[in-house]
């Protein structure tokens, strides 16, 4: 079952050359994002400095069975800053997802309480702050 129920995303690229590059790049990127806000946490030993998750049985990242389909849209709106009518497009998936995520994710928790919540959002990072929130209602 994903992390999410859906996803939806609109950008503007200027003048897109191979749409399929485009949207393969934002997918990525949107990935990377939802796997930062929540799943990915480096963990260091206190006394050693080890690293404690240093194989992916210990750190965890997105998988395809974890990421809903992606809604894609690209809008072309061609900049008169450069003859091409281009833009960049390797990070615009990963900015957005960030935000997106951790605001749905404050948006479900508001319920209990929840008015902020430090990436990444794990299952038992929200657990305990569901628990918290039921004990003080």
């Amino acid at each position: 079952m994903p992390l999410l129920v859906d996803y939806w995303v609109v950008d503007d690229f200027g003048k897109v050359i191979n749409p399929m590059v485009v949207e393969g790049q934002v997918h990525g990127g949107i990935v990377q994002g939802i796997g930062q806000a929540l799943l990915e946490h480096s963990l260091y030993d206190a006394e050693t400095g080890q690293l404690i998750t240093g194989s992916f049985m210990d750190y965890a990242m997105p998988r395809a069975s974890d990421v809903p389909y992606i809604h894609f849209q690209a809008n072309e709106f061609p900049p008169k800053s450069n003859p091409f009518g281009l833009k960049g497009c390797g990070e615009a998936g990963t900015v957005g997802a960030l935000a997106a995520v951790m605001n749905a994710v404050i948006d479900a928790l508001r319920d209990y309480g929840v008015t902020d919540i430090q990436m990444p959002a794990t299952p038992e990072k929200l657990w305990r702050l569901i628990q918290a929130g039921k004990r003080a209602a």
